[in-house]
């Protein structure tokens, strides 16, 4: 048994990281098990000893959502989290049902698509300015999409909005088929019948929202119809391609019913 537990020291880590919160889960009467998503080491799951006690010092900085400093302990199985200190709170997302709506499917999206242990500081800093750009009140939806397309890029399964996926064609009139991957040209559109054609202003935005970088966005002002095809064909290309059930995605279309 000695030998053992020397062995598990010793295999044992203790790395501090960045990490954003994507979601946590009770574990035994005062534990929470905290899935994190740091720049670092990428996705990890610790445990957060005694967070779920009022007073104690890891029920502060286990809230989702929520960019920290953390001291994990790591190993084999599951982390544990040592240390840890709040640099961003992110307050106003937790205290809007709305907002939090918004951002536990972007949180549960992360989640479902990132492998452990696979560093991406770029998608991470995507994540946190998207979680950011969210508590200073730019629009949810603008920015759900935005991310919606880089975590499917990141996955393997994005949509071709460059040009047409079947010829390469780079025409003006486009429709999006969801069962050939992206755009198809006037000449390709009888490979789907149910292509959806659509307005040359959603080609245009498909292929910044693609290609941006979430800091460079502005206050972008989309008309309600063209924001519920976007929204529309990014949930119809999810359901076809990505292969998790999200959760969160039933309560935010519920959400999105009252706003």
């Amino acid at each position: 048994m000695a030998k053992e537990t020397t062995k598990g020291l010793v295999n044992s880590l203790f790395e501090k990281v960045e990490g954003i919160i994507l979601k946590t889960q009770d574990y035994g009467e005062t534990h929470k098990i905290v899935t994190l998503f740091t720049k670092e080491l990428g996705k990890v799951g610790a445990i957060a000893r005694g967070a779920k006690k009022p007073k104690s010092r890891m029920a502060a900085i286990t809230q989702p959502f929520i960019y920290g400093s953390f001291l994990l302990q790591t190993g084999s199985g599951l982390g544990t989290i040592q240390q840890g200190e709040v640099q961003y709170s992110l307050r106003k997302i937790r205290e809007d049902i709305i907002k939090t709506a918004y951002a536990t499917y972007i949180a549960e999206l992360t989640d479902k698509l990132l492998d452990p242990n696979q560093p991406d500081p770029y998608l991470f800093q995507q994540l946190f300015q998207t979680l950011q750009w969210m508590c200073d009140g730019k629009d949810p939806d603008v920015l759900t999409i935005i991310y919606e397309l880089k975590m499917y890029k990141k996955a393997g399964f994005s949509p071709v909005v460059k040009h047409c996926v079947s010829c390469g064609n780079k025409d003006s009139d486009y429709s999006f088929s969801v069962n050939e991957g992206g755009l198809l040209c006037r000449k390709c559109k009888w490979k789907d019948e149910t292509a959806v054609v659509l307005p040359i202003p959603i080609v245009k935005l498909l292929y910044v929202f693609s290609e941006i970088n979430i800091e460079r966005i502005g206050d972008i002002s989309i008309k309600k119809e063209n924001k519920q095809l976007l929204q529309a064909l990014m949930e119809n290309y999810y359901d076809q391609y990505g292969g998790y059930f999200l959760k969160s995605k039933k309560f935010l279309k519920q959400i999105d019913k009252f706003i």
